[in-house]
């Protein structure tokens, strides 16, 4: 769903339709089916998809029906999205229902003989997977098509941001495919290459080492293809007059950060990238990286099994709230979620990846891929950790929920009673640490050496006042 997050001057409009109880007894098919056809004579589209909801699964209704019905009345094509939403989650309904549209005007055009496949003369490509409200995604194809400019390969065509149902008539007269998403794309892309000897590449472009293997991939591709071409010079070029992260990344200011630790967790594509970008190029240490794509843990777990011995692979906040607050990293890198469990255990966090917020989608420029993305990631890096002077100057002015340091009390200065222990397990793991630390620092300034649940309350009362 496209939505006014997007900040775009112009956006798709939604429409609605109240559906009562009179509707649901009776069945939904007229509504629908009329509200199809409505559609169909107002818009004129080339396409109307018809996607199921948990309504029409709990009324058991033949959408197929709905589609074959509407389709009498309507000029549009009319599919049925084929996706389980009880089994798959938006993401891979996304995957699924692209390859469904692509592979469906394939067969058509090829039916009609309209699907043209004669090889362009120079290099092109086509990009498959940007969506319009993933994290910077516009500004990420931006970068892309940059990158390929500079390579002197022609963009075919983006699907499916921005692109027409007669473009896929063309799809397969580009030399190769990308797939800059994992989320969405690499179905259709492995389909157009069984269909069409179409190889792709689906190399993430982020960070300097991954840019390097992405282009060196296309390098070796093109080359294959029937082109000669070396894009050494290019490389160092780029790394040394666009990036500034390869040059940051030796200075003294990233050489403070050695030691510290950070958590990594969001889509497989960011999630992946930013755990390479943080250990290989900062020498920061990710003590442990996750993601909610559960579909594709196995290519997670290979991409970054040389840069953290754990990994998460979950759907489920609670788990990744209770992780951070166990393993306590100097700054979380992950989603909006991420954020506002760091806030809740005053850990600084940097959203790298969807579900996100409004503000994730900055006015300004802001790639995470390409060589201009490389600098942006430095920033965000490196303006996310609490650094040392940070701290200090926090302590002399005062006015913040600063870490109060604790590094004095150990076990056997102060005595937990059975009382307070009992209590202290009842509270959620995402927040357990922290009341901890805050209890044993109230104790330690009042000369308490035993905490019981009194203890505790006084710590909340004061800390609340």
């Amino acid at each position: 769903m496209k939505s006014m997050l997007e900040r775009e001057k112009k956006f798709t409009p939604v429409t609605a339709s109240i559906v009562d109880r009179h509707v649901l007894a009776r069945g939904s098919q007229e509504k629908v089916v009329n509200n199809i056809s409505r559609k169909d004579k107002e818009k004129k589209p080339d396409l109307i998809i018809l996607t199921p909801t948990c309504t029409s699964s709990i009324l058991q209704e033949d959408l197929h029906n709905f589609v074959e019905t509407a389709t009498l009345a309507s000029k549009a094509d009319i599919i049925l999205a084929d996706v389980n939403h009880y089994r798959v989650n938006e993401l891979q309904a996304s995957d699924k229902t692209l390859l469904q549209i692509v592979s469906f005007y394939i067969e058509k055009f090829k039916k009609n003989d309209l699907l043209s496949i004669e090889k362009t003369v120079r290099p092109s490509v086509n990009i498959i997977g940007g969506l319009s409200l993933g994290f910077h995604n516009q500004h990420d194809l931006a970068e892309l098509k940059r990158i390929l400019s500079d390579l002197n390969i022609e963009v075919n065509t983006i699907i499916p941001e921005g692109a027409s149902i007669s473009d896929l008539s063309i799809l397969p007269i580009a030399w190769f495919n990308i797939v800059p998403y994992r989320e969405v794309g690499v179905m259709t892309a492995k389909y157009l290459q069984e269909s069409f000897n179409m190889p792709f590449i689906d190399i993430i472009p982020m960070g300097i080492l991954q840019i390097k293997n992405f282009i060196k991939e296309i390098e070796g591709l093109v080359t294959r293809l029937g082109q000669y071409v070396n894009y050494n010079d290019y490389i160092d070029r780029q790394a040394k007059l666009v990036s500034q992260s390869s040059w940051f990344a030796r200075s003294i200011d990233c050489q403070n950060l050695f030691g510290k630790k950070a958590v990594v967790f969001g889509d497989v594509t960011h999630a992946t990238a930013m755990t390479k970008i943080l250990v290989q190029e900062m020498n920061i240490n990710v003590i442990w990286s996750g993601t909610y794509c559960i579909n594709d843990a196995d290519w997670f777990k290979n991409q970054i099994i040389e840069c953290c011995n754990e990994f998460l692979i979950t759907e489920d906040h609670i788990l990744v709230a209770d992780l951070i607050a166990k393993t306590e990293p100097d700054v979380i890198f992950g989603t909006q979620m991420e954020r506002h469990i760091g806030k809740r255990l005053n850990i600084p966090c940097a959203v790298i990846s969807s579900p996100v917020h409004i503000q994730n989608f900055p006015l300004g420029y802001r790639p995470f891929f390409g060589y201009e993305g490389t600098n942006q990631i430095a920033d965000l890096v490196y303006n996310s950790f609490t650094l040392g002077m940070e701290d200090h100057l926090l302590e002399v002015f005062g006015g913040h929920d600063i870490k109060h340091s604790l590094t004095s009390i150990n076990n056997n200065e102060v005595i937990w009673m059975d009382d307070a222990s009992e209590e202290l397990s009842k509270i959620p793991g995402f927040v357990r640490n922290r009341v901890k630390r805050n209890t044993e620092k109230f104790a330690q300034d009042n000369n308490i050496r035993r905490i019981s649940l009194t203890t505790m309350y006084d710590a909340k009362e004061k800390m609340q006042s």
